[in-house]
């Protein structure tokens, strides 16, 4: 794989890591919430990520 996939993949698990290093309580709690959440609701949130993800690494934005 390329240099450019790990460097992201890299800073994907930085970012992923901040809330639970940073605020582990805050993040239990938005964990519980979405945890409530119809499986609709998170299915719409997951494709607006992937929609804002692959506008970001397209230079759209």
């Amino acid at each position: 794989m390329s240099e450019v996939f790990w460097k992201a993949l890299g800073l994907m698990l930085v970012f992923e890591g901040l809330m639970p290093f940073l605020a582990p309580h805050a993040w239990q709690q938005t964990l519980r919430r979405l945890a409530e959440l119809p499986p609709e609701r998170l299915r719409w949130f997951g494709g607006a990520a992937v929609v804002l993800g692959l506008a970001i690494v397209n230079d759209i934005l």
